[in-house]
């Protein structure tokens, strides 16, 4: 028999009051986000299912377990990470043809969203089966709510790229794309990468970045800076290579319209007129302001024709 604290009682009976009227039909999948720290943020609905369901399928029983234990529910878990996911989504929807209830749980927040379950949502679809979803907490949201981001009409909506690639041919790529966004851009990273990610976006200059760490636990760290300093701004606190990473890039900042004869460096930063001054003497005058364009996001036209005039006059 499980203890349960007083404190998980009570959000059990809260449970059952507030959410054990609705109907929960048999041969479904439930998608449950579960905290990303704080075990607080759980939702009422997602207790009172949980403690209905027949099983629950887990990236991590040990981790899953805690996490039920924590209020005092008992549920046969059944293992699904992303090594064995298209061979135990075939068990889980064989359950589910039986008549089942089953939740799926990734080790913090919402399935499927980096995380696996996309796979068994895949399979349970194409068996004709039901997927319903239980929301709740997300570092994506959680940082995006507190990041000062405002769509504009010329960089409207974020692009969510989870984590990168590890290495190699995909993450150069990867970063590229990145760069040369016109929008927000979101990724997740782990604490063992975060340093190599903070050196590689340290080449974006200025363009600002929200880095949220640890979001929702005791030790939380929002800040917003300019990409340059994210190197330093780990360096300054041991501390701050431990946790998870959610990070927002900004959309870089709007060049104003410019007069046409106004001059070759019109419209231009600062920032991207010192970088290609930096790349010109070393670099071919095409590869400069393809790399420029990828680490300043300026208008490619500009900074070719400002390359130009200063080849021109030192021509002269």
């Amino acid at each position: 028999m499980v203890s349960v604290n007083p404190s998980g009682a009570l959000a059990l009976q809260a449970a059952q009051a507030v959410a054990g009227a609705q109907h929960y039909p048999p041969a479904t999948l439930y998608l449950v986000a579960t905290p990303i720290g704080n075990l607080a943020d759980i939702s009422l609905r997602a207790l009172h299912l949980l403690q209905q369901v027949d099983a629950v399928a887990c990236e991590d029983t040990r981790h899953s377990a805690a996490l039920l234990r924590a209020y005092g529910i008992e549920r046969p878990l059944l293992a699904l990470h992303q090594h064995n996911e298209r061979e135990a989504a075939a068990a889980v929807v064989a359950r589910l043809q039986a008549g089942a209830r089953i939740a799926y749980v990734s080790d913090a927040g919402t399935p499927g969203i980096s995380d696996p379950g996309a796979r068994l949502c895949q399979a349970v679809a194409a068996a004709g089966l039901r997927c319903v979803p239980l929301p709740g907490a997300s570092s994506l949201t959680a940082l995006l709510s507190v990041a000062g981001w405002v769509e504009s009409e010329a960089a409207p909506g974020f692009v969510f790229l989870g984590f990168l690639p590890a290495k190699g041919a995909a993450r150069e790529r990867a970063l590229r794309r990145l760069a040369q966004l016109p929008q927000a851009g979101v990724l997740l990273e782990a604490p063992h990468r975060i340093p190599a990610l903070a050196r590689e976006l340290a080449a974006l200059g200025a363009r600002r970045l929200t880095v949220g760490r640890e979001l929702t636990k005791q030790f939380e760290e929002i800040a917003t800076l300019p990409c340059a300093d994210l190197p330093a701004w780990l360096a300054a606190k041991p501390q701050r290579l431990r946790g998870e990473f959610a990070l927002l890039l900004h959309p870089p900042e709007a060049t104003p319209a410019t007069d046409p004869e106004a001059g070759p460096d019109a419209g231009l930063g600062a920032e991207a007129l010192r970088v290609l001054d930096l790349l010109l003497p070393e670099l071919p005058l095409k590869t400069a302001v393809r790399l420029c364009v990828e680490i300043t996001s300026a208008p490619r036209n500009a900074l070719y024709e400002a390359a130009l005039q200063r080849q021109a006059l030192q021509a002269s």
